[in-house]
């Protein structure tokens, strides 16, 4: 279904992108050295992206591709600290990590390397449109991080959300809403408010994040079995609604197909508010060519993430020594801020 109807793209900065962002990690204190060298380039983190953010300018590319390697590394620390029940190390995270979402100038030395990371990658992006975007970008952020909160106190509890819970808290683990933020500066242009809240854009948006959602969720449910996560549209749905293994997957495949049919439908309407825009004002036909560009975005998500999968190395678990701790992270529980890096997943 997604090899007919969502032909691959890719940046033609991309391979730009896997030399700055393997750069960016060492220079962040990320990653060490050696996993830099044998796993970065594998993992496939600047392929996502650059298969996502077509047409973006190269510095705005770079800057989110070095974001989106933050947010893997953040994603696995969250995950360490769970293994390792260091509650005290991820409330001060999340602390600083809220302080650095208001003003990341202010913690762009700071000794946390997570944090730091952060606060560079977050100023480059806030440097690419307008304050309004600026402050609509931190206050998406901070629901991200109270979601990785409210993941944490449910890990270290047992407690698996039910699937209607999962959903809405999937959405903001997996930052849908940051993600479509950053089709905005790609595409060079702040979307108006009644652009961004048209039932039809919103549909296809949810739609095409919802897809990246549970198809992780369905590739990564044998790692994460295996690590005893609670968190997985599949885990969920054995959990709560009594499915064996094999019923599972079987929804969540159903769900994932009815994303993609979902999006098809809602981006025919869409190019039917592009048409109508472009005879608005002035500017009409510059919005329209923004619009267009944010909903081949979102189309383009499915192709990378689709790709991604089944490219990264980050998904093959047969290979590793413990299925329950991925070779390129660094396990050390001695401190509160180990160099590792890791995964959205």
């Amino acid at each position: 279904m997604i090899e007919d109807a969502f032909p691959r793209n890719l940046h033609p900065y991309w391979p730009k992108l896997q030399e700055g962002t393997r750069s960016w990690l060492l220079e962040k204190r990320l990653m060490p050295a050696d996993k830099v060298a044998k796993y970065a380039d594998g993992l496939c983190y600047t392929d996502l992206m650059a298969g996502y953010y077509i047409g973006a300018p190269d510095d705005v590319l770079a800057a989110i591709c070095d974001y989106s390697a933050w947010f893997f590394v953040w994603d696995d620390r969250h995950d360490r600290d769970v293994i390792h029940g260091r509650t005290a190390s991820w409330r001060r995270l999340a602390v600083q990590l809220h302080a650095a979402t208001e003003a990341p100038h202010l913690h762009l030395n700071h000794a946390d390397p997570v944090v730091a990371g952060f606060a560079e990658s977050v100023s480059r992006l806030y440097g690419s449109l307008s304050r309004t975007w600026n402050a609509r970008f931190a206050r998406h952020f901070h629901v991200v991080i109270d979601a990785y909160d409210q993941e944490f106190h449910n890990r270290i509890t047992g407690t698996v959300p039910t699937v209607d819970e999962y959903i809405a808290l999937r959405r903001n683990t997996f930052a849908h809403w940051i993600w479509l933020d950053l089709l905005e500066p790609a595409a060079q242009l702040e979307l108006p408010a009644w652009v961004r809240k048209n039932e039809s854009f919103q549909r296809a948006a949810l739609a095409c994040q919802d897809f990246a959602a549970w198809y992780n969720d369905l590739c990564s449910l044998p790692k994460e079995l295996a690590g005893d996560e609670l968190h997985n549209l599949g885990i969920s749905l054995i959990k709560h609604e009594g499915l064996s293994l094999r019923e599972a997957v079987a929804e969540v495949r159903r769900r994932v197909e009815g994303t993609i049919e979902e999006f098809l439908v809602a981006e025919a309407e869409v190019e039917r508010l592009a048409i109508a825009t472009e005879n608005i004002g002035a500017h009409g036909k510059e919005l329209a060519k923004a619009l267009r560009l944010c909903v081949g975005n979102m189309r383009n998500w499915f192709s990378s993430v689709y790709w991604f999968h089944h490219e990264s190395g980050r998904y093959a678990v047969d290979s590793w020594d413990d299925r329950a701790t991925p070779p390129y992270v660094s396990d050390d529980e001695t401190t509160g801020h180990p160099d590792q890096v890791g995964e959205c997943a």
